[in-house]
């Protein structure tokens, strides 16, 4: 009798579990027609960008956009045709020549984009105090319906490495400036900040206001490794919460890089063919009313359960 309901209990876990959203950050690094012509990498890339409902996708240097076009396209035409896939890019970014996009792709059956905004550049193109950013972060607000947050703001940006602790500070005022605009605290700040190793030191961080300021949470500890060679160990890769609905809706220890290279069985040569960053991801809870409709069965074994006074899975069913 236990063991039945049990087993009904673990069902509802990984029901549970399978239908949080999980958010991805990945800096593909150099993502263009090269790789996308790629078939090896661009199945590794498929198999990672899968398992995000939305990942925001950093250093697109493709000015035709046919890469991004080509990853919709095989992502689109997976077997599992339960999900579509759409996507939602930047301006093309950067100082001088060199410019980048942050392209966020998400599952357009889970997910609907009720505004996008692009942090916009002081007038001119000086590099003095007023012109922090290498690429101004990159906004969108979603709507998820089946989540216990159901509208939040992605912030993305990748940071330049010799200004990173001055653009991850400036970060604070996109979020003051976002929430001025649409009246929303939820947000997620994600991508790759450069927050690490020898772009930051200890008494730089003390100036930082997302971290001075205990309503950001940093979910990417500072000894994480989201770097894909084994010569280093950086937490380059971040994800920083705001907003009380957000903050409780994120699954404990879900926050982590997502090592592929020891998930795919990949030589070191072979993932940094893909990238020589790790995606950082992090999985919100579902609503608590969208649960799995047990069978005549189940109930029956739980309600037997319950008489008997050995009801221990109260808890277990719902995940986090």
């Amino acid at each position: 009798m236990r063991a039945s309901v049990l087993l009904f209990a673990v069902g509802l876990c990984v029901f549970n579990a399978a239908s949080s959203l999980k958010i991805c950050a990945f800096n593909v690094q150099s993502f263009g027609e090269s790789k996308a012509n790629n078939k090896k990498v661009m199945g590794i890339l498929l198999k990672i960008l899968s398992r995000c409902d939305v990942c925001l996708i950093q250093e697109v240097r493709d000015s035709k956009g046919a890469a991004i076009q080509a990853l919709l396209k095989d992502l689109n035409g997976r077997l599992d045709k339960s999900n579509s896939y759409s996507y939602v890019e930047s301006e093309r970014l950067g100082r001088k020549s060199y410019k980048e996009q942050y392209v966020y792709i998400y599952r357009s059956n889970v997910l609907t984009v009720k505004e996008h905004y692009q942090y916009s550049k002081p007038e001119g193109e000086g590099t003095n105090d007023t012109d922090v950013f290498s690429r101004e972060p990159f906004v969108v607000r979603f709507h998820s319906p089946t989540t216990l947050v159901k509208d939040f703001v992605l912030i993305g940006h990748h940071a330049c490495p010799r200004n990173a602790m001055k653009e991850i500070n400036e970060l604070y005022t996109v979020f003051k400036s976002i929430y001025n605009k649409w009246k929303i605290d939820n947000v997620v700040i994600l991508g790759d900040l450069n927050a690490g190793c020898s772009y930051v030191t200890i008494k730089g961080w003390r100036a930082v206001r997302l971290r001075s300021d205990p309503k950001f949470r940093w979910l990417i500890g500072d000894e994480q490794d989201t770097t894909v060679r084994e010569k280093t160990h950086c937490a380059y890769d971040r994800i920083i919460v705001h907003g009380r609905e957000v903050i409780s809706s994120v699954v404990p220890g879900s926050a982590q890089p997502f090592n592929f290279k020891k998930h795919f069985h990949l030589t070191e040569e072979e993932a940094l063919e893909v990238s020589d960053h790790f995606p950082v991801e992090v999985d919100l809870k579902p609503n608590h009313r969208q649960t799995a409709v047990p069978s005549d069965m189940e109930t029956k074994n739980v309600n037997m359960a319950e008489n008997s006074e050995e009801d221990d899975v109260g808890g277990a069913v719902v995940v986090g």
